[in-house]
């Protein structure tokens, strides 16, 4: 009679089988994937190399991404500007395009990092201020280099940079939502005016550095009451990298100071929003309050003759190409450089 149980090696048998089939269908699966990215790689480089070309032979011009978000709408511009009378292609770089693509509508392409690889650059130190040498500027491959930051550059193209500065939907509508939601006195106020105040790095470099200050209370006094005395129910909406200092300098007595920034210049975003969708603007010194000012609008107050007259900082900084003309200011209090 034979049995009906089966000899011991056929369950291992299918055991090590199974296990060689499933290893082989794995292995076979990662081969694919390989191949497929592989594939999808050059396939992305081809497209790139292919769109790049058109670009390469009329030249390619960038600029180098440094500082905050102030130094690089700056140096975005700039690009923007010098680019187009000089009738070339701009592209930004990546870490630009991560600091303002999610707070602006821009457009200017990015330039991959392997395409920047491919190219000799031409390195080309902007100044400040624009100049006539830069309307003429022969290389192909330029990268600029600096911190530019002048109206100079762009105002003539003032609506384009308004539209590239344009903020998106969810990051102005979350600023409108906070400032429809405050009054003075109870009754909504007739006037937003944000208020930049910056500090920071600058308490110490300003004099120690540049022979020169920053804001103090008496000007944040003149400042908002200049404000007051020709706006009915105007409201402060002020914004600092230095907010423990402000609540202990600016007078809140009159129920119409709101301090709303976060202070967090990693994640600037709101703090920008804020000051852009007000009315006016008072500002101290920095770029990200020149900015702030510049796509608001309305009318700016700023603090003025901020340094020494024989500051190192007037060398690579001209107030007449930084502020514009319309713009108002006070002249600083320089007492406390003249007590050293």
């Amino acid at each position: 009679m034979l049995s009906t149980r089966e000899p011991l090696f056929f369950p291992m048998a299918r055991f090590i089988l199974f296990v060689f089939t499933a290893s082989t269908i794995f292995h076979l699966q990662q081969r694919v994937a390989k191949i497929q990215r592989m594939w999808e790689v050059q396939t992305l480089e081809s497209a790139m190399a292919e769109n790049a070309t058109g670009y390469l032979s009329r030249g390619m011009w960038t600029i180098d991404a440094v500082g905050r978000l102030g130094n690089q709408m700056g140096q975005y511009a700039t690009l923007y500007a010098l680019a187009k009378v000089n009738g070339r292609p701009a592209f930004i770089p990546a870490q630009m395009h991560r600091m303002l693509a999610p707070i602006f509508r821009i457009t200017l392409p990015v330039l991959h990092r392997a395409t920047a690889r491919r190219i000799a650059w031409q390195n080309y130190r902007l100044n400040d201020w624009m100049e006539e040498r830069y309307r003429h500027i022969s290389g192909k491959y330029v990268r600029f280099t600096g911190y530019p930051c002048s109206w100079t550059f762009y105002h003539h193209l003032r609506d384009e940079i308004l539209q590239e500065f344009t903020p998106h939907n969810h990051v102005r509508e979350e600023a409108q939502n906070f400032l429809r939601g405050l009054q003075v006195k109870g009754r909504r106020p007739g006037t937003f005016v944000g208020v930049h105040v910056r500090r920071g790095d600058y308490v110490h470099i300003m004099p120690k550095i540049w022979r020169g200050v920053v804001a103090d209370r008496q000007y944040l006094k003149q400042a908002l009451d200049w404000f007051r005395a020709r706006y009915t129910s105007p409201i402060f909406v002020v914004s600092s990298n230095g907010m423990a200092w402000c609540w202990e300098n600016i007078d809140t007595s009159r129920g119409d100071v709101v301090f709303a920034g976060n202070g967090n210049e990693n994640s600037p975003a709101k703090d920008f929003a804020l000051l852009m969708q007000c009315n006016h603007t008072v500002m101290t010194i920095g770029t990200f309050g020149i900015w702030a000012a510049y796509l608001a609008g309305g009318e700016t107050i700023y603090l003025a003759n901020y340094t020494l007259p024989d500051s190192p900082f007037l060398k690579v900084f001209k107030p007449e190409a930084t502020f514009l003309p319309e713009w108002i200011g006070i002249n600083a209090d320089l007492s406390p450089l003249l007590k050293h």
